[in-house]
């Protein structure tokens, strides 16, 4: 009786501990903004689409206008071009076409981005006058009245003074046409250690160990608890049969104590 309680209640336990994880499974489907936008699964999250345990904090995406954007702080605003998942790589586009503009002003220490490509220390510099033309201006930064260059050497120029001091992926080229070379991200994610895989499928909202799933978890909770309940009643059935047989030789004593006894009075 005890046996089939353990059992019964066993089986419960496992049951509520599947239809859990199914229950975060089903909750956390891929989401996009619009038709060509990427697929946001963990570790990012769709605000408002996707409840708070599909993704990890500072991972939060939102659509606007079925653009996919993330928010950094003290910045703004960023469209994300693409994710790939399995690099941990994301590719950025600043709206206002000016990615040294975000290289200048973009503060990743808050946030659990970091560039994705080597990065350099370059330093921003403000001048009144052009520099020769070795030295090619920023135009998104620059005016009629001051103009803006990266230099990887910080000399000493009297019509320049020096913004800021940073470690970007490149400095400004007029040769490369694409506004977003280098603007792009990899991530770690809090509270996972080098022994921990980072990169989840779809459906995963933990960190997990050696690469299993929650439904591997799952799995091998299930055996485990299948093989105790195994032992268990391999256990019960071990003690029944000897606990048997020291009944069964108590009355074969008792038997033939009665015989002996009988013998006596005769």
């Amino acid at each position: 009786m005890a046996a089939s309680v353990f059992i019964f209640i066993s089986l419960i336990l496992i049951s509520y501990i599947f239809l859990h994880v199914e229950a975060l499974d089903t909750n956390c489907p891929p989401a996009k903004c619009g038709n060509s936008g990427p697929d946001i699964r963990f570790p990012f999250r769709l605000q408002g689409r996707q409840p708070e345990h599909c993704g990890r904090p500072g991972f939060e995406l939102v659509c606007k206008e079925n653009t996919t954007m993330i928010q950094f702080p003290f910045y703004g605003d960023l469209v994300i071009r693409s994710i790939s998942y399995e690099m941990k790589k994301v590719d950025l586009l600043d709206p206002k076409n000016c990615v040294h503009e975000v290289f200048l002003n973009l503060n990743l220490s808050l946030t659990p981005f970091r560039y994705f490509y080597h990065v350099k220390n370059y330093t921003y510099l403000n001048c009144s006058a052009l520099l020769s033309p070795s030295f090619p201006k920023v135009p998104c930064l620059s005016s009629s009245q001051y103009h803006v260059y990266t230099v990887e050497a910080m000399a000493s120029r009297l019509s320049c003074r020096p913004m800021k001091t940073i470690a970007i992926p490149f400095a400004y080229s007029p040769y490369i046409s694409d506004n977003t070379f280098g603007l792009a991200l990899t991530w770690t994610l809090p509270g996972c250690n080098d022994n921990k895989l980072q990169a989840k499928t779809e459906h995963q909202t933990s960190c997990f160990i050696s690469g299993l799933s929650n439904k591997h978890l799952v799995i091998g909770l299930i055996t485990g608890m299948f093989a105790f309940i195994v032992a268990i009643l391999i256990s019960i059935k071990i003690h029944r049969k000897k606990w048997d047989g020291q009944k069964s030789f108590g009355d074969y004593e008792a038997l033939k104590t009665a015989e002996f006894s009988k013998v006596d009075d005769v």
